[in-house]
């Protein structure tokens, strides 16, 4: 008699995984370890690479310079991450820090007062106040049309962009403001220490950089608010069954970016002493380009301070490194446009892999004995 053959018996949830399953998901897993470290990596080969083609790129005076500059982007950046947790987008933002530097021109240079036949002169800490709120104030018009007539963030800041650089300009006349150090005897000098002050040897923006990150780091990580960030960024609709706040929230964050904006036209005035109206032209897409090579979400729920640091550091010393080595300005350009359009492709191949591994660790935990 013929021996029947016998086909193995297919797997059952008794059974254990099979060894290709853990072998993808341990691929999976690296992978994405590999994108969660895509800003570091960059930044290591921008290093690298500049390092290699300029002898002045590592010096310490060249590394504090480029540092001072990455701070100014950092700042907006860092705003920029909140409206980018809560699955928003700013493109106003450049045109704030216009807006910022011209008032602070307009009144570090004395505001006539025609009513009463005199000019004021209003003490610096008043102007950098005054500047702020006003940048505050642009972020709180976002967030009202956004939230309460339901405009997408791209047309609403989109728009507010247009609005806000229109009114820089009819403000200055599209002059600039080429004296801002103040007189001594109308009580308004000191402008310029925001920008060029140096406390322990270090520039005033970077110590601004770092008080930032360590505040926002604890708003995400230790209050409410972050929690309820992450949350109406992951899933807006769960968040608000829950309890969460979404609409004051989505608010909160442009405010906030709108401050940070305003801040960075500050320093970036009181470095040269002078203010622009077209100050902060593209400033958005280097906000934008940090945030995201950073490791953070477009579609919002994922974004650390950390990983927006680093990713300030790669847009700052990849400027100041083309600047070294005597690149076109027209193809620096360029190449921020590649790294923008590729910092998102990274993000969109993240969502993908972490999709699929999570896929892969459902069906592995399907066949786990049980």
């Amino acid at each position: 008699m013929i021996p029947r053959e016998t086909s193995p018996a297919p797997s059952s949830p008794g059974h254990s995984p099979p060894k290709r399953s853990a072998a993808e998901a341990r691929r999976l897993s690296l992978v994405n370890g590999l994108f969660e470290l895509r800003a570091l990596i960059a930044l290591l080969i921008v290093v690298v690479v500049f390092g290699l083609l300029s002898d002045t790129f590592l010096t310490l005076p060249s590394l504090i310079t480029m540092t001072k500059h990455v701070a100014i982007n950092a700042v907006i950046a860092l705003g920029m991450l909140l409206v980018i947790l809560k699955g928003g987008i700013d493109l106003s933002v450049g045109s704030i820090v216009g807006l910022s530097g011209v008032v602070a021109g307009e009144l570090l240079e004395g505001l006539n007062l025609g009513f009463a036949d005199a000019v004021a002169y209003p003490p610096v800490w008043g102007v950098i106040v005054l500047c702020v709120a006003i940048g505050m104030f642009v972020g709180l018009v976002n967030g009202i049309v956004i939230t309460r007539f339901n405009v997408a963030p791209f047309i609403a800041t989109f728009g507010m962009l247009y609005v806000t650089r229109g009114i820089t300009l009819l403000i200055s006349g599209g002059s600039t403001y080429p004296n801002l150090d103040g007189n001594p005897d109308l009580g308004n000098t000191g402008f310029e220490i925001l920008g060029n002050g140096r406390p322990l040897g270090i520039p005033v923006a970077i110590w601004i950089m770092i008080f930032l990150a360590a505040t926002v780091t604890l708003v995400l990580t230790r209050t409410p608010f972050g929690r309820w960030l992450y949350a109406a960024g992951g899933n807006e609709r769960a968040a608000e069954l829950s309890g969460v706040p979404v609409e004051r929230v989505k608010t909160a964050v442009y405010v906030i970016s709108g401050a940070c904006a305003a801040l960075a036209g500050l320093i970036i005035a009181s470095q040269l002493t002078s203010a622009t109206p077209l100050a902060g032209e593209m400033y958005e897409l280097n906000a934008i380009t940090a945030v995201i090579l950073g490791g953070a979400a477009l579609s919002g729920g994922r974004g650390t301070v950390r990983g927006t640091l680093v990713g300030a550091f790669v847009i700052g010393f990849l400027s100041d490194g083309l600047v070294l080595v005597g690149v076109s300005p027209f193809w620096q350009i360029t190449i921020k446009g590649i790294v923008l359009v590729l910092a998102v492709m990274l993000d969109q191949g993240q969502r993908r892999f972490q999709r699929r591994g999570a896929t892969v660790s459902a069906m592995a935990a399907d066949r786990r004995p049980g």
